[in-house]
């Protein structure tokens, strides 16, 4: 079961990183992989839009907001390469999730266990800010691999526009008609909303602007990752 999972998952992956549907994201993302931020210099850039990656049987899901320029769209791997990333993974290292806490590059030796992290849209937007449209366009990948994913039980929405884009998401997988929640629930740090296949849990992002001043701290997100999996494990 493991090895066809992610055998469709590699397959999905190879069509998410061929994709060409947003002209303002494909020209910022190259724009950004010509023009170098100083201490990346000499490293060659991604450029491209992000599959997601982890375990082909997580029963968690972490929802992002988009590729950071010079962190996963030059690395290629979701969250990896910035401090976002850096404080990230060390939960997941600590909450048993992650092999390691370190994420570097895509050749870091970096396993997850039970997590699958993804973002709402794919390619890094101009100053972190993906247009309405964007996110909408993005929605089809993520429609796609939660339904590869089918052991996921809980979806951690890592910031207000990954909370707004999981709503989406589950809309979208309950039918082509079916409605965002009225009234929507409205986003916050430890809220749970839902029933059914899929819960989701709010959790500030791991940006600097929240780690750095104390909005986030590792006991925060350390007791999000813990209740995550307490739903996932009672949802067996």
């Amino acid at each position: 079961m493991t090895s066809q999972a992610q055998t469709a998952l590699n397959l999905l992956a190879e069509e998410v990183v061929g994709c060409e549907r947003c002209p303002r994201l494909l020209a910022w993302r190259e724009q950004v992989s010509r023009e170098r931020r100083a201490a990346f210099a000499q490293q060659e850039y991604w450029g491209r839009p992000l599959p997601g990656f982890g375990d082909p049987l997580a029963r968690l899901l972490l929802l992002g907001l988009a590729p950071a320029a010079h962190g996963a769209n030059r690395t290629g791997r979701m969250f990896t390469g910035d401090r976002s990333g850096d404080f990230l993974f060390a939960a997941l290292s600590r909450a048993g999730l992650a092999n390691q806490p370190i994420s570097r590059d895509r050749v870091d030796g970096l396993r997850l266990k039970d997590v699958w992290v993804t973002a709402v849209v794919r390619c890094a937007p101009p100053a972190n800010k993906p247009t309405p449209l964007e996110r909408d366009t993005c929605l089809p990948w993520s429609v796609r691999e939660l339904g590869l994913l089918t052991e996921v039980r809980v979806v951690v929405c890592l910031g207000a526009f990954a909370w707004d884009g999981a709503l989406r998401l589950r809309a979208a997988l309950a039918g082509s008609d079916a409605p965002l929640p009225r009234p929507r629930p409205r986003f916050g740090h430890g809220v749970e909303v839902g029933d059914g296949a899929y819960r989701l849990i709010g959790c500030f992002h791991p940006s600097q602007q929240n780690t750095f001043t104390g909005k986030l701290t590792e006991a925060m997100i350390d007791e999000v990752l813990r209740r995550a999996q307490e739903i996932a494990a009672n949802s067996a």
